[in-house]
C-alpha cells in the first residue's frame, strides 16, 4: 500500500526536477565603457544583477521612475528604457556603463 502512494510522488518529484527554474536565464548586456551587465527579472517587482564576471548578486528593487524601469539596492541602479539602459553606482553617481544592449 505504502509503495502505491510513493510512487506517484516520487514520479513527480522526477519531473519537476527536470524543470529549469524561472527566471533562471541570464540576459547579457554590454555598456559604451565595455562594461558587462548580467541581469534576471525576479518576479514584477525587482531584479537580480550582476556585473562582468562577478559571483555578487545585488537585488534590485523596483523605484519610481519618470520614464522606463529604475532598480536600485541603495547601492547600484539600474535604469532601461526599451531596449538601452545604464548602471551606476548610488553613493556618487559614478556612471559604470550608458548604452548597455543586449549582445
Amino acid at each position: 500500500m505504502r509503495a502505491l502512494i510513493l510512487a506517484p510522488v516520487a514520479l513527480l518529484l522526477g519531473a519537476c526536477a527536470g524543470q529549469p527554474e524561472p527566471g533562471d536565464h541570464w540576459t547579457r548586456w554590454v555598456c559604451d565603457s565595455q562594461a558587462e551587465v548580467l541581469w534576471r527579472p525576479v518576479g514584477d517587482e525587482a531584479v537580480d544583477l550582476r556585473l562582468g564576471g562577478d559571483d555578487i548578486v545585488h537585488r534590485l528593487q523596483r523605484e519610481p521612475s519618470g520614464s522606463g524601469a529604475l532598480y536600485s539596492d541603495g547601492v547600484l541602479a539600474f535604469h532601461s528604457k526599451g531596449e538601452e539602459g545604464l548602471v551606476y553606482r548610488v553613493a556618487d553617481d559614478d556612471l559604470i556603463g550608458r548604452g548597455c544592449t543586449a549582445q
